[in-house]
């Protein structure tokens, strides 16, 4: 769950820092000043949730969110709870009053992740991927890929008819791919799901090779296989 946080008050962004940190799952990716800080990092970053402030500089909150074409999901955080009305027709998905308490917060996190859950299940899965390769875009069907190799700053995708090296890292590079179809068995392989014939042990047998797991991703494969 990425977020970022947007508020002129440094000990409200400080303290909704800290809590947000201190949640499994919670990345904040930003903690902003003000609404143009937020706008340019929503420009460039993918990001969940927005923690936003109403009464700020510049802009507030409120009219700030009627800016956005296509907002992360919101939970509005300010000292004024007359704004609750406007919130709901704005379709915030909660509202938190100052000062925020961590139990409090982590109902609204509970929140989050409901729906970002149901938005995941309802989106459809893209087929392909686009990778830089040689100066061009290259597409790739996910129905070609066995598995992806991690080479210190890059990756080799095992195609089936082809190995192919790009200058993507582990981490970034399994963000890049859908948790539905790819999964990360060990520190340096990930898999496509579909592609695995057996699982013996801590092995994982495809049609050309057998890959190690990694003891600490073992038990979130097999729920994964199951639910294929």
């Amino acid at each position: 769950m990425k977020c970022i946080i947007v508020d002129d008050e440094p000990q409200a962004r400080k303290l909704l820092n800290t809590y947000l940190d201190a949640i499994p799952g919670c990345t904040v990716v930003k903690v902003c000043r003000n609404a143009v800080e937020a706008y340019e990092v929503l420009q460039t970053a993918s990001i969940d949730v927005l923690f936003l402030d109403i009464k700020m500089p510049i802009v507030i909150g409120t009219d700030f969110l009627r800016s956005l074409k296509d907002p992360p999901l919101v939970v509005f955080t300010t000292a004024y709870d007359k704004y609750a009305l406007e919130g709901y027709e704005l379709n915030v998905i909660d509202y938190l009053l100052k000062p925020i308490a961590l139990p409090r917060l982590l109902q609204a996190v509970e929140k989050i992740k409901s729906r970002l859950s149901e938005q995941k299940a309802a989106a459809p899965l893209d087929d392909h991927i686009f990778i830089r390769q040689d100066q061009k875009l290259l597409k790739l069907s996910f129905k070609e890929m066995l598995y992806v190799e991690g080479l210190q700053n890059y990756v080799r995708l095992h195609l089936l008819q082809q190995s192919i090296i790009a200058g993507y890292t582990m981490k970034v590079f399994e963000e890049m791919l859908p948790e539905q179809l790819f999964m990360r068995i060990h520190r340096s392989y990930i898999v496509y799901l579909p592609a695995i014939k057996a699982i013996k042990g801590n092995r994982v047998e495809l049609a050309v090779i057998d890959l190690p797991i990694g003891l600490s991703y073992k038990e979130r494969l097999l729920n994964a296989i199951r639910k294929i």
